[in-house]
């Protein structure tokens, strides 16, 4: 059994829930990252779904965990998701992960303008897309990396609430990047794999998105709730004293 199991539920407000919505926010990057076989085989264990499942309850108050399914082998599961994600039926995908493909994201913005605003996020919390095994340079825009950021957001507000300190700063970032970004991103993804159920991705993963998309705009009415109203923001966000890049 997994020691996350033994934790005692997550209250909110709370440190223990700020640390339940930063491990959901990792295992969904995992899933939603190009496949590897490391992660195939904890899918495919069970391990996974073990993980996300009690996340996903501790973080949402008890909501029902997405669906399972069946996962294939490695090679089908990395076939769906390049079906699904990157070069799908005549050379184009079902839906694109990288949130300034959708016209609807970018809200009128042209691509350097979008990528720039979000750029602005990263550099605020001194951090910036990561460099994958590949020796590639991770896209700031794929949801794998907004979810990540998210966690590190995550991560930042459970650290100000056991110190005693102000989580008004990194749960504003939340709030901004889940609203602006992350959020939208999945909802589009979510109507597009609606749009074309034909795609092979695993229904693990299939199932997934549209339960990020959904959690996620809840969160960001509890965020709403705890620091403001959302606003679209066009520049850099503005720096605050309690601001900070440390992640640990």
């Amino acid at each position: 059994m997994s020691i996350l199991t033994t934790d005692p539920p997550a209250v909110a407000d709370s440190p223990s829930r700020a640390r339940a919505w930063e491990t959901l926010w990792r295992l969904s990057a995992l899933a939603l990252a190009h496949p590897v076989p490391e992660f195939h085989a904890a899918l495919a264990s069970g391990a996974y779904r073990e993980a996300l499942d009690v996340a996903w309850a501790r973080a949402t108050d008890g909501d029902a965990p997405p669906a399972a399914g069946e996962t294939g082998d490695f090679t089908a599961f990395e076939a769906g998701y390049i079906s699904a994600f990157l070069h799908g039926r005549n050379g184009r995908p079902v839906a694109s992960l990288m949130a300034g493909d959708h016209e609807g994201v970018l809200g009128g913005l042209s691509r350097p303008v979008f990528m720039l605003n979000l750029s602005a996020f990263y550099r605020h919390f001194g951090l910036q897309a990561a460099t994958g095994d590949e020796g590639r340079r991770d896209e700031p825009d794929h949801v794998a990396s907004l979810m990540e950021f998210m966690a590190v957001l995550c991560h930042l507000e459970a650290g100000a609430l056991e110190r005693g300190g102000d989580p008004a700063p990194p749960r504003r970032a939340q709030r901004d990047v889940l609203g602006r970004f992350l959020g939208p991103t999945l909802a589009t993804v979510a109507a597009q794999l609606r749009e074309h159920p034909g795609h092979d991705l695993d229904p693990t993963l299939a199932a997934l998105i549209p339960a990020l998309a959904s959690v996620s705009r809840r969160r960001v009415a509890d965020l709403e709730g705890m620091v403001g109203s959302f606003r679209d923001p066009e520049t850099a966000p503005p720096r605050t004293s309690g601001d900070t890049g440390e992640s640990g």
